[in-house]
């Protein structure tokens, strides 16, 4: 990540162990967006395979936005964390 914001400049860097929550959120999305998939690949392509099948080739699609979502989640924990102590 940057060390600065680019049109705020708020330190990116924290504390030792600062972006922990932010794994949660990473998570969260990340079962979304295999569950979007998912969804998307059954309803459209995939009906005849077993959910197994189904899933491993989600996470499979999913797997080049893993950067993506991690970086998102760790800017969404920092807009958490200043809403709540700003």
């Amino acid at each position: 990540m940057n060390e600065l914001c680019p049109s705020c400049g708020l330190p990116f860097s924290r504390e030792e162990g600062y972006f922990t929550g932010a794994m949660y959120i990473s998570y969260t999305l990340a079962v979304a967006g295999i569950a979007a998939i998912a969804a998307l690949l059954y309803l459209t392509v995939a009906s005849r395979w077993s959910l197994t099948a189904v899933l491993a080739a989600a996470s499979v699609l999913f797997t080049p936005l893993v950067p993506a979502s991690f970086r998102f989640a760790r800017v969404l924990w920092i807009h958490i964390d200043r809403t709540l102590e700003p």
